[in-house]
């Protein structure tokens, strides 16, 4: 029996990797080459929430962003040329370090850069400038990278996320939570705010036009370029569809008008209540929208007043206040890291056994965290393993 078991395992894994050819090297820097799993595309984005098929399909969008900012008191032609680069080498990047599949990645890194540039110079479609650098320079990061997420292929990977399931749990300011991921999100509501608080202003958003709210973020490059993914972001989940989707998921789990937002969150009797999964997309992304349109409302909205009641002004943390979008906010991920890396044993080591020479990379389709973007968290995981492995 148990060998019968094994090979139906075996078999299942062959048709899998039939289902799922190799993507060859010529193919993957050709522009025009749209990606397919399980008969279905592989897309990619830009932002997080701008989607496409293709590369060649991304380049048109990035010619519209540049002439977008093409007005007095838009960006100059340089502005405009490394605004274009740099999308292009996000696109790219975001096209192979797939959240989806696996096979671009392998692709490129199985190659080496002589074999990278000889199917560069070999394509015959049109491109944009700097199309073969950025694929050279992802190339050359990735083969020294590793990327950090929960569904990372290498355990060590998938440990290092936030996401990761911490059975024993792990303290927290006097509070015991499932995970980091847990925290960093619930955090983010005051202690006062209750179920009906959320479902008052969802109620709320629901009923405004937001048209207008997101075409003065819009118009401006000195407000959209910096912000650009909490722009997207903003326009994603205030759409009215979107709206509605929160309200249905705070009734999915036996939640109650009066309950806590925060306390909800942290680990009661029974362990792993929501998953690291729900904690972002439900609690992470709702929070964020609330702190988001308080931090881009003009002073004089009436929403921002109702936000403001329900304390998404600022992070409230003990006796502090800190500023969602603040460096003192930011700085609280090194101190979460400092108890799961430095004081709790079984992950002190699994970080310490990545080798310096591997960078400690996070990139998810070219999506960020208005909390605390990419860089800095890349920077502070690093960071922490400089100080584990000093231990």
């Amino acid at each position: 029996m148990a060998k019968k078991w094994w090979f139906v395992v075996a078999m299942l894994a062959w048709t899998s990797l039939l289902q799922a050819q190799p993507i060859s090297l010529q193919a993957l820097v050709t522009p025009s080459t749209v990606i397919t799993k399980n008969e279905h595309p592989v897309t990619f984005a830009l932002h997080g929430f701008i989607e496409f098929k293709s590369l060649a399909e991304m380049f048109p969008y990035i010619e519209l962003q540049k002439r977008r900012w093409n007005v007095p008191g838009g960006l100059t032609n340089d502005q405009q040329l490394q605004l274009g680069r740099d999308l292009l080498r996000r696109g790219i990047e975001s096209r192979i370090i797939s959240m989806e599949d696996e096979r671009p990645l392998e692709t490129l890194i199985t190659h080496t850069r002589e074999e990278l540039k000889q199917a560069l110079a070999a394509m015959k479609e049109p491109v944009p400038p700097g199309y073969a650098d950025a694929f050279l320079a992802v190339q050359e990061k990735w083969k020294h990278s590793l990327n950090c997420w929960s569904a990372a292929p290498s355990i060590p990977a998938r440990v290092l996320s936030n996401w990761y399931p911490i059975e024993e749990g792990i303290v927290l300011y006097g509070t015991r939570y499932d995970s980091t991921e847990h925290f960093w999100q619930a955090v983010k509501y005051h202690p006062d705010v209750k179920v009906a608080d959320l479902e008052d202003l969802l109620t709320k958003f629901k009923q405004r036009d937001w048209t207008p709210w997101l075409a003065r973020l819009d118009s401006d490059p000195k407000v959209y370029l910096p912000n650009a993914y909490a722009v997207e972001f903003l326009r994603h989940n205030l759409a009215a569809d979107r709206l509605e989707w929160f309200r249905a998921e705070l009734g999915k789990h036996g939640l109650h008008a009066n309950d806590g937002a925060r306390a909800v969150q942290q680990r009661g009797i029974a362990p792993f209540r929501f998953t690291a999964f729900e904690e972002k997309i439900l609690w992470g992304d709702l929070a964020d929208l609330f702190h988001l349109v308080y931090a881009f409302s003009p002073e004089n909205d009436p929403l921002r007043n109702e936000l403001r009641s329900r304390h998404f002004d600022g992070i409230y943390l003990e006796n502090r206040k800190i500023g969602f979008i603040s460096e003192d906010f930011r700085s609280l991920m090194l101190e979460i890291w400092r108890v799961k890396y430095l004081k709790m044993p079984r992950f002190r080591e699994i970080i310490s056994s990545i080798p310096m020479e591997i960078r400690l990379a996070h990139f998810l389709n070219d999506g960020d965290s208005p909390d605390i973007p990419i860089p800095v968290y890349v920077e502070y995981l690093n960071q922490i393993r400089d100080l584990a492995r000093k231990q």
